[in-house]
């Protein structure tokens, strides 16, 4: 996908990392955090439904997309050490964040130990579900999600994967799936909203609500007949809520 305004390359979290850019200088920036395995590819749909009242930053973290990643895979806080490190050399302090997947694993982590980079939250399809840890029953909900995606997302998601590589991405996958995010959510003070597809089995409504419930300034917002990847394949109503989480920040 070559539709982005431009790259940036910052040395920071001990490499050179790589953010796709798209909107207009001088409207609030939006940094976005990708789920697992992704990159700033499956981000362009939202970035393009979102410009030009905002600016997207698509953030390639450590291991994936165009950002060289160390050779043992991060964990949990390892990368969301590296997205703060990144925020900090960027001069990006307190930023709006969206994230997709487990990239709201690394938000909540990141708002345990700097929360003083961030801005107002969207967190996309939250995960893992702490009733269904399992590598199986993951499995199965993301098989099922198929069916609800646009079909050009498997084209986005290969090419990423062919990034990073299967054995990155699986490893990443175990410390993301232990991860106990409820844990975390008391730290993430800033106003968030939390956004599922109505038809998202990865996230079922039980969980979404539960995880809103335990976040201290949160609201829920269901996509209806949407599945798990709104960035992509319901990116016009995904950046509706960002928008209006946006204006009643600013």
């Amino acid at each position: 996908m070559s539709d982005w305004d431009a790259h940036e390359f910052t040395a920071a979290a001990g490499t050179r990392v790589h953010a796709a850019v798209l909107g207009p200088a001088g409207v609030p920036e939006v940094v976005c955090v990708h789920g697992l395995g992704c990159s700033y590819r499956y981000w362009l749909p939202f970035a393009r439904a979102l410009a030009p009242d905002a600016r997207t930053v698509a953030v390639d973290l450590p291991g994936f997309g165009r950002t060289p990643g160390p050779p043992v895979p991060l964990d949990v806080h390892g990368l969301s050490l590296a997205l703060a490190d990144w925020l900090r050399a960027t001069g990006r302090r307190p930023v709006p964040l969206v994230a997709n997947s487990t990239g709201c694993q690394l938000v909540v982590d990141l708002a345990a130990h700097a929360p003083e980079l961030i801005g107002p939250v969207v967190l996309n399809g939250p995960t893992f579900d702490r009733h269904a840890r399992s590598a199986g029953r993951q499995a199965v909900r993301l098989l099922c999600d198929t069916r609800w995606e646009r079909p050009g997302l498997g084209i986005a998601l290969a090419l990423s994967y062919a990034d990073c590589g299967l054995p990155r991405a699986w490893r990443t996958f175990r410390h993301q799936l232990h991860d106990p995010v409820e844990r975390k959510l008391h730290h993430l003070r800033t106003p968030t909203v939390v956004v599922r597809g109505t038809h998202d089995p990865v996230v079922p409504r039980a969980w979404a609500e539960e995880f809103t419930e335990m976040l201290p300034r949160a609201r829920l917002a269901e996509v209806p007949g949407a599945g798990h990847t709104l960035n992509y394949s319901a990116p016009a109503e995904l950046a509706r809520i960002t928008r209006g989480l946006l204006e009643r920040a600013f």
